[in-house]
């Protein structure tokens, strides 16, 4: 009945004739609204590490989606989604997952706006009992998750893309997508991965590859392998990563590692985590930087993470915990979602309360 009345109210604002798509068209007004307060800190370039008190949205959003059957068992599908800045008003229209496209028993093709496949390894591993978001988003190292394309980030949503999902094969699926960029330069992104869920494991490798994006001549490469197996109530899931980046003056490259353990205790439940970013290596010369990737020693760095979340019903719940990140002398890696600037040597750590609703 909801889907009906929401199908009702868009066709209204659209000025779309009902009664010719009411029969086919199945129409979902959906969305969450994610807050904290946050009390961050790290050291500045002038020595100093105040604390800052904020209030984050944490990737609220709120969105459209909907699918029509056109028999055949094949279907239209679209999504319109729009991040919200519930903190301070305001958001970005379309500015989230955002499409159109087909579905069938072969699989989902869909063109348009959308995160990529590198993204999709993160809930393999990450802080899935907080959304992935917030200061405790698990991508602060891992795909250098803070960074733009453009700056060599590899967790983004990317523009003008096409993507192919298969169906699931016995748990096993692929995925592959390329954005054009729609450039003269030539320049663009490829990516695939492939997830294989059987039972109480998830296994998932991904590739992504930037071609001229950060500059003529300029390519980059990332893979991922990441696993988790639920050992009853306990689930342990850990991620391996190596980026490489051509620069200027050669070859910069990184290995990366995480381990994370979710555990109920009580009607709520506990997330940790610890990553490591490894010495920025290969043949660039000491002192070359993409994004917060810097080549030479002492510029490596951990991460840890421990929260609570607690539900309050099906959709909604409120929850806590610290974030750190420990940067060696010559490094400054901060928080993936709602970053906080440092020095070169800064640790960036936040405590975090906060309560999301999903609709």
């Amino acid at each position: 009945m909801k889907k009906k009345l929401v199908a009702v109210a868009v066709a209204g604002v659209l000025g779309i004739p009902l009664a010719a798509h009411a029969q086919t068209a199945n129409v979902t007004l959906y969305g969450r609204v994610n807050m904290d307060f946050e009390m961050v800190n790290g050291k500045q370039a002038d020595g100093s590490n105040p604390n800052v008190f904020r209030v984050s949205s944490n990737t609220s959003r709120f969105g459209l989606k909907g699918v029509e059957s056109l028999g055949g068992g094949l279907n239209a599908i679209f999504q319109i989604e729009s991040g919200v800045s519930a903190d301070a008003g305001g958001g970005v229209l379309a500015g989230r997952e955002t499409f159109v496209g087909l579905q069938g028993s072969w699989g989902t093709f869909k063109m348009g706006n959308f995160l990529n496949t590198t993204d999709d390894m993160h809930g393999i591993f990450g802080s899935t009992p907080t959304l992935l978001s917030s200061i405790f988003s698990t991508a602060n190292l891992w795909a250098q998750g803070p960074q733009a394309r453009a700056n060599g980030g590899f967790d983004t949503r990317d523009g003008n893309s096409l993507r192919y999902d298969s169906p699931s094969y016995n748990g096993l699926t692929y995925s592959v997508q390329g954005s054009t960029l729609e450039n003269a330069t030539h320049a663009y992104i490829l990516g695939a991965n492939v997830i294989y869920t059987n039972g109480p494991i998830q296994v998932g490798a991904a590739y992504g590859g930037n071609q001229k994006v950060r500059g003529a001549g300029l390519n980059d490469r990332d893979y991922t392998l990441t696993g988790g197996y639920n050992f009853g109530p306990v689930r342990i899931a850990g991620v391996y990563e190596h980026t490489k980046y051509e620069t200027p003056t050669g070859d910069l490259k990184r290995d990366m590692y995480g381990i994370s353990a979710i555990a109920p205790v009580g009607p709520g439940t506990i997330y940790a985590y610890f990553g490591h970013a490894s010495d920025g290596k290969g043949s660039a010369a000491d002192g070359q930087t993409v994004g917060y990737l810097v080549k030479g020693s002492d510029t490596s760095a951990n991460t840890w993470e421990l929260t609570y979340t607690y539900p309050l019903s099906k959709r909604t719940a409120i929850y806590g915990g610290y974030v750190k990140i420990n940067n060696d002398n010559n490094v400054q890696y901060s928080f993936n979602i709602n970053t906080y600037g440092v020095a070169k040597g800064g640790d960036p750590g936040g405590l975090v309360l906060g309560v999301y609703h999903l609709f």
